[in-house]
């Protein structure tokens, strides 16, 4: 590794062993970066610097009225935010910060300034709730917060069993002691930390099968790298698009696809606080957007109300966050004559490895891989299965998996063998024999609703907590909206009735407890639950339950 720029070095005193590390290819020029990187630099001063300055970067609603940011903008505010994160807060370069925010121009420009501060942000997603963040905090170890002010109940929650958690500013509201208050006297330019290539700047939080939260760890060159790969070889935009949708910037899908691949491009992005299939339409139409990223779930309910409006600017739509079925592909090409590029990414490995062009798509794949990755389909010994067999999918690039302080590192980046240094993504697939790949299920357990990664046990663990149940099983269950739902058998103790009501307010207890998002959608009383004899909850039982 490069000499680092961080003071603290938790971050990278708290990477996998080495042998544990997945193994990196840079097969293109574009992928060839220097050993000093800093990519909000890059992505921002950059652009500004070549004559971008003065071109419309971010699209918004602000206080209901039409908001534009110029590169010049953002950049002055981005500054600004890392005066008072490295001068006001005394922040050292490598400590973590935490981003919540729903997607505005302010997370926008906090994540930028974080990064350029020599920091190493760490995004939630506005739906978590406090035991959800103090898991995140504590993981991480964050002592600093910029958060969105009408998101403060939970964060106040979450900083009270926090004692890591020394500083806390809120923005977008304004007043005494806000972020904005204290923007005011802080110049607009700012020396950027001359980070190396390889030192972490971001912490992408995804939840496993457990429910225990694991930090993927992304260097300044894997921001780059996602925007040289997947844009580049099946978007293709240029400084003339506008790109929207709806997954938010604390996902990297939302990250790459509303901020990064837009700046790195000199395009614009449209971002939205909250979006409905119908409102993302208006959206469209308004503001005339050229791309646009969202879940299979909206594309679907989107195809039933594309005739309300004109979507004569779009010209190209990105699917991800699980498997696109044919049928809404075909439902809304027919309504908006678009062929969906479709895609799987992940977390750890920051963006998309597998996809195609609108011109070579094929009926049921989800694409090959992009230029820059290599992937293949391996047995259970880790051979590479024929054409048309299925198995775990395995990929590698010039990103790849790096969890904090996690043994299941180990579970996803080979570590021995022919295949040593592959990333298995927990994906079922199976690859023609022109290297198509087709998506057939998770291998793990996790429950993969309308884009939102979701653990079963996790959802578990909130039911158990409601005094009339006595045991719960939640898996997926399949459905045509959103590719699954989360179903939970739940079995009562004495004295409480399965019935309607019931369930209504058990949903209504998880909605509480956890993000609202989680919920079960399908409540199924039992007598009891399908185990071993050993006591292990057979979960395939519960998924043949009708």
């Amino acid at each position: 590794m490069e000499a680092t720029a961080h003071i603290d070095t938790f971050v990278r005193d708290r990477l996998p062993p080495k042998s544990q590390w997945p193994k990196l290819v840079f097969e293109f020029p574009e992928l060839q970066y220097p050993r000093r990187l800093n990519c909000a630099a890059e992505l921002l001063d950059r652009m500004v610097a070549t004559g971008h300055g003065g071109r419309a970067l971010i699209h918004a609603l602000v206080d209901g009225k039409a908001y534009s940011c110029t590169y010049e903008a953002l950049l002055a505010r981005a500054n600004q935010i890392a005066h008072v994160l490295s001068g006001d807060l005394k922040l050292r370069t490598g400590n973590r910060v935490l981003l919540r925010a729903p997607n505005n121009p302010m997370m926008a420009a906090c994540w930028l300034a974080v990064v350029k501060a020599g920091l190493v942000a760490v995004p939630t997603m506005p739906l978590l709730r406090a035991t959800e963040l103090k898991q995140i905090i504590d993981k991480a170890r964050v002592g600093a917060a910029l958060c969105d002010l009408r998101l403060k109940d939970e964060m106040e929650l979450a900083r009270t069993g926090c004692p890591d958690l020394k500083q806390v500013l809120y923005f977008n509201g304004g007043g005494a002691g806000s972020l904005e208050q204290m923007l005011a006297a802080k110049p607009t330019a700012f020396d950027n930390v001359d980070t190396a290539a390889d030192d972490p700047c971001l912490i992408a939080f995804t939840s496993g099968t457990t429910g225990r939260p694991k930090g993927t760890v992304h260097f300044h060159r894997d921001v780059l790298a996602m925007c040289d790969c997947f844009p580049r070889s099946c978007l293709k935009p240029t400084q003339n698009d506008i790109f929207c949708g709806t997954p938010p910037l604390a996902f990297t899908f939302g990250l790459g696809g509303l901020l990064c691949f837009p700046m790195r491009f000199g395009a614009s992005t449209v971002l939205m606080e909250r979006l409905s299939p119908d409102s993302l339409l208006a959206t469209i139409q308004k503001m005339k957007a050229t791309i646009c990223f969202t879940a299979p779930t909206y594309y679907r309910q989107m195809a039933g109300l594309a005739a309300s409006y004109d979507l004569r600017s779009l010209k190209k739509c990105v699917s991800a966050g699980e498997a696109l079925p044919d049928a809404t592909r075909q439902l809304f090409k027919q309504a908006s004559g678009i062929e969906i590029i479709d895609g799987i990414g992940a977390t750890e490995m920051i963006h998309i490895f597998i996809s195609h062009t609108p011109e070579r798509v094929r009926r049921g794949a989800t694409g090959y891989a992009i230029p820059g990755y290599r992937a293949t389909v391996i047995d259970e010994t880790g051979k590479p299965c024929a054409p048309g067999v299925v198995g775990r999918l395995a990929v590698m690039g010039p990103t790849g998996c790096r969890y904090l302080a996690d043994q299941r590192q180990k579970d996803y980046v080979v570590s021995a063998g022919a295949l040593r240094g592959w990333n298995l993504t927990g994906d079922a697939y199976r690859m023609d024999a022109d290297g198509y790949f087709y998506y057939q299920a998770r291998t793990d357990d996790m429950i993969i609703s309308a884009g939102y990664n979701i653990a079963g046990p996790e959802v578990e663990a909130s039911l158990l907590q409601h005094p009339a149940v006595a045991e719960c099983g939640v898996v997926g269950e399949p459905d045509v909206e959103r590719g699954q739902i989360v179903k939970a058998c739940v079995v009562l103790k004495p004295g409480y009735t399965g019935n309607e009501p019931m369930a209504r307010e058990l949903q209504e207890f998880v909605k509480k407890t956890i993000a609202a998002y989680k919920y079960p959608r399908s409540v199924k009383f039992v007598d009891s639950l399908p185990r071993t004899e050993t006591g292990k909850l057979q979960r395939f039982k519960l998924r043949q339950m009708g």
